[in-house]
């Protein structure tokens, strides 16, 4: 009896090891978690962090590196029971490969801060040279123009994250970096070509169907606004 239970317990382990491996072998995604995971280990043990430290990065790999293998087994689930193409099928992906991207998120948050006081990286310290240092503004400028493109789609219910829907992302990213060129340059011809070359990307998305005109256009001034103000209030 106890060795049959010992012969379960092995092919559990066995079982688990090549559903492991099989999510390494078959998914990019995990193939790449799982280095960045192993690099930071070997960092961390490089470095001799202290135990506490070293327990949240783990944590935090662990919980990654699970929630892919999950999200993996629901996607390979969905695929064998349904057939034909079913709009709630792609939100039960959507929303797991979005738990993996929460996951992942915490753990560079984790990793941020357990690294910072090992490399003296102090955030006050990243704050003010972001405030004074253009190119750290136009960072700024742009991920808070990610942040409220995202926001408009979710908010009007069109199109994807990074295709279609209200305001248009390329127009706003095209005409904020413009004005990051208007703000940095006195080069009136730069200022000129780069302008035609927004227009240039905001037509093609109207010559391609991906966009209306009020989409377009809101994209543009949402973009000229937000850059012009962030680099107003920080510069």
């Amino acid at each position: 009896m106890a060795r049959k239970k010992q012969q379960r317990l092995v092919e559990s382990l066995n079982s688990a090891v090549e559903g492991f491996l099989h999510v390494l072998r078959t998914q990019r995604n995990m193939r790449l978690h799982f280095l960045l995971a192993t690099l930071v280990i070997v960092l961390s043990i490089y470095l001799s962090l202290p135990k506490v430290d070293l327990l949240l990065l783990l944590i935090s790999i662990m919980l990654v590196l699970a929630l892919e293998m999950v999200n993996t087994a629901i996607e390979l689930t969905i695929d064998l029971i349904k057939d034909a193409y079913h709009p709630l099928a792609r939100v039960i992906k959507d929303v797991t490969a979005g738990a993996v991207f929460l996951a992942a998120l915490n753990a560079a948050a984790v990793g941020y801060i357990v690294f910072s006081k090992r490399f003296s990286i102090a955030i006050e310290k990243g704050i003010s040279e972001a405030i004074h240092t253009p190119w750290h503004v136009t960072f700024i400028a742009f991920l808070v123009l990610l942040f409220l493109v995202l926001v408009g789609k979710i908010l009007f219910h069109k199109g994807t994250p990074f295709r279609g829907g209200m305001p248009s992302g390329h127009s706003a990213f095209a005409f904020s970096m413009w004005t990051v060129i208007a703000f940095s340059t006195r080069n009136v011809l730069i200022i000129i070509l780069t302008f035609v070359m927004a227009f240039l990307i905001a037509r093609h998305r109207l010559t391609n169907s991906v966009h209306n005109r009020i989409e377009v256009a809101s994209g543009a001034v949402l973009g000229i606004l937000v850059t012009s103000l962030i680099f107003q209030l920080l510069l």
